[in-house]
């Protein structure tokens, strides 16, 4: 009740919590005690450093005036007038370097103290906590980087969210379909014939191909994915990606043109290749509309003795948004109408750069999408 009438006629001061009460209490006080404690231990270090070094300073002076003190027959102070204001002008200074040292490291452990707290938030698994980037230049960069940190790991937990929520979606369906028609074959409402089967084994050829994405993904990002590099004709490797989806473009009348012309053996690894290549014609099969067309392209260049492969893969859909192409290599990303889970960019990227190439994308609204990678050799 003391404290509380002690403080009760002051403003609240810059330095105390905006979410603590003022006046304070007794249990408020113990609160921002443990809440401020390297602070708190820095300012009494600095408070019985400066106490320490006056009573010094005030020793110094004793020994210095210690002849014309104690000696009775000594020399007249009166010549030595110049030390008094000597000593007072050192009160001053030491005065004045006490009070701009405890603002600099008020400016300076105050938000250390903010970050001690964030960084706890933080490891107790809440993400969303960002502090106010201040204090000197490399405080200022710390706080900074903090906050890029704690973005990043909200990002990534938000994605790991989605893609646990992606992950049991894609599951169930096909797992829905093979569980039913396995237990109406067997309770003899579905005749065991091959049009049955074959939708059994249709859902299992799903299920395993999202197996075999996550797994590629996982050991693309754990950085263990090792490459089986063998002369191969990208050419001929392009032509069989291609003709996989023979069917699946005559069905929607669309024309898929080769600008292709012969080309030496790469090192590649072929069957990494053709997984990329079978991303990009699956996404652009997808978004070109009925009597579209695809074009192909693959030109091999030498300049300086290093070889240079480009492959292009135009669609003639509608193009992507601006706001959204610098996203569409992003993991689990995909658009509302995608209908996957939005690996199979990100697998293509991982793929190329392991063959130490680069894939982007550029798009016009309305004219189509054009992904290209290189391969260099």
């Amino acid at each position: 009740m003391n404290t509380h009438h002690r403080f009760s006629h002051r403003q609240r001061p810059p330095w105390w919590p905006e979410n603590e009460e003022w006046p304070p209490t007794r249990a408020s006080w113990r609160r921002v005690g443990r809440r401020n404690p390297f602070f708190r231990r820095m300012g009494c270090f600095f408070f019985g450093f400066a106490f320490l070094a006056f009573v010094g300073f005030l020793g110094i002076l004793r020994f210095l005036l210690t002849p014309f003190i104690d000696s009775p027959g000594g020399p007249s102070l009166d010549g030595l007038g110049y030390l008094l204001p000597l000593a007072f002008l050192g009160f001053v200074l030491l005065v004045f370097a006490f009070g701009w040292g405890a603002r600099s490291l008020r400016r300076m452990f105050t938000p250390l103290d903010e970050l001690f707290r964030a960084s706890e938030r933080v490891a107790n698994g809440d993400y969303s906590v960002r502090v106010e980037e201040k204090g000197p230049p490399e405080i200022h960069s710390l706080m900074r980087s903090f906050n890029s940190m704690a973005e990043r790991l909200q990002v990534n937990d938000q994605q790991r969210r989605n893609m646990l929520a992606d992950i049991s979606h894609e599951l169930r369906t096909p797992i829905t379909v093979i569980q039913g028609n396995v237990e109406g074959i067997l309770d003899g409402l579905y005749p065991a014939d091959e049009a049955r089967l074959k939708s059994i084994i249709e859902e299992t050829q799903i299920l395993s191909r999202l197996v075999d994405d996550l797994r590629t993904l996982a050991l693309a990002e754990s950085g263990a994915l090792h490459l089986k590099r063998e002369p191969t004709n990208l050419v001929e490797l392009i032509r069989d990606a291609v003709s996989g989806f023979e069917t699946q473009a005559n069905e929607k009348g669309i024309r898929v043109e080769l600008g292709l012309a012969d080309g030496e053996d790469v090192n590649i690894d072929p069957q990494r290749i053709r997984e990329v290549l079978t991303n990009l014609l699956s996404n652009a099969l997808r978004y070109t509309p009925r009597g579209g067309e695809i074009n192909i392209r693959f030109t091999d260049a030498s300049a300086g003795g290093e070889r240079t492969i480009t492959i292009s893969i135009q669609d003639s859909g509608p193009g992507i948004e601006p706001q959204l192409l610098p996203h569409v290599f992003e993991r689990f990303y995909k658009s509302s109408d995608s209908g996957g889970m939005g690996l199979g960019l990100s697998i293509a990227r991982y793929l190329v750069e392991a063959h130490h190439g680069k894939i982007w994308a550029e798009s016009e609204m309305g004219k189509g999408t054009t992904i290209s990678f290189t391969i260099s050799a």
